[in-house]
């Protein structure tokens, strides 16, 4: 009786345990579905980025035959590193032409200066001839009704004053032709400016036959070589811009209330997946492409039917990553994985608890 009460407890205590435990395993499903739904969507992650970065085609500002190509497709390039040379004996040439016509324009001005002061001189003993011509006639006219002088000497008097005032105006005119022809407008000369200018000109050109990285960069897609024709303004190699990297992280629609600019994010990489990264949210795409309601010939393009599946759009997130590592440099194309940590710093600056709790939102 004894054996039987004792197994009818133990049955009723293995039942209990089970169902504690049923219990237990059904409550810490909860708790840990309401923490995954809460990371979910307060920390959204995708796995839909790349990574990108800016690039720049080349293209030179004068065209002519490429004499120089020290650089070869895919090595970095510091800022101001020489990409290509365009052969510059032509611009050369017309750089020493400009410099000569400007020495020779320098020497027009001070000859013109020169004849501008001689010009003034004349022109000052030309008005006094012209003051002494009309004193001397003011004096003798009163002389004619008391006979001291003849009619005839008056009228040589008028007429030498008149002709004396001629040759003040023409001096006038003289010195105005001359001034005009130096060109000058208060402190500046426009015969020197013009020839300053086509000078700089030259000498810019002279400059763009030796094409320059603007930045830290890898050259990409180089496919030319010496004695190619390089064309004005005609793009011949890319540079990737080295300076600043980011991924383009598309997240569904629904997470766009949990992503704002400047919050921290994390990043893992295919290619390095034990080495996570972190940057900062630049921005949220505020536009895509809709082929349902695009403008055709005028009119709106409305589709027939909707399916009864809607899918959640994805928008673009970029996301400014910290500056590349030396053992782990980024590429353009990248395949990224993104999780948004919100207004925190990046994991590696938390404590320890605090990131291991956090690590349930990040890739294996």
């Amino acid at each position: 009786m004894e054996h039987k009460q004792v197994g009818a407890w133990g049955g009723l205590m293995a039942r209990a345990v089970g169902r504690l435990l049923g219990l237990a395993i059904v409550a810490a499903t909860i708790v840990v579905l309401a923490i995954v739904l809460r990371l979910y969507y307060l920390y959204p992650r995708t796995d839909d980025a790349y990574v990108r970065a800016n690039t720049v085609g080349i293209a030179p500002h004068v065209s002519g035959p490429i004499v120089s190509l020290p650089v070869v497709d895919n090595q970095h390039v510091a800022a101001g590193a020489l990409l290509f040379v365009v052969d510059p004996r032509p611009y050369q040439a017309a750089l020493d032409q400009a410099q000569a016509q400007l020495t020779l324009t320098n020497l027009q001005i001070k000859s013109l200066q020169d004849a501008i002061t001689a010009a003034r001189a004349q022109r000052t003993q030309l008005q006094a001839n012209a003051a002494y011509a009309k004193q001397y006639l003011a004096r003798i006219q009163p002389l004619l009704s008391r006979h001291f002088v003849t009619a005839n000497d008056v009228y040589n008097a008028r007429t030498n004053y008149q002709a004396a005032q001629a040759a003040v105006a023409r001096a006038n005119s003289q010195l105005a032709a001359a001034i005009k022809d130096l060109g000058q407008l208060g402190d500046v000369n426009a015969r020197r400016q013009a020839a300053q200018a086509a000078w700089v000109n030259a000498k810019l050109n002279v400059g763009y036959c030796y094409v320059r990285a603007p930045f830290d960069a890898y050259v990409t897609n180089l496919n030319i070589a010496v004695g190619q024709y390089a064309n004005q303004g005609r793009q011949v190699l890319t540079l990737v811009d080295n300076r600043i990297w980011y991924v383009m992280a598309n997240f569904r629609e629904n997470f766009m209330e949990h992503i704002k600019p400047g919050m921290t994010a994390q990043v893992y990489l295919l290619s390095y997946p034990d080495h996570p990264f972190y940057g900062r949210v630049q921005g949220v795409g505020w536009a895509l492409y809709q082929g349902n309601g695009a403008t055709v010939a005028g009119l709106p393009q409305v589709e027939p039917t909707l399916n009864w599946v809607r899918l959640s759009q994805r928008f673009p997130v970029r996301i400014v990553l910290d500056r590349p590592q030396s053992n782990y440099p980024f590429r353009m194309g990248l395949t990224a994985i993104v999780t948004i940590q919100g207004f925190r710093p990046p994991a590696r600056r938390r404590h320890w608890f605090d990131r291991q709790f956090w690590a349930l939102a990040q890739p294996n």
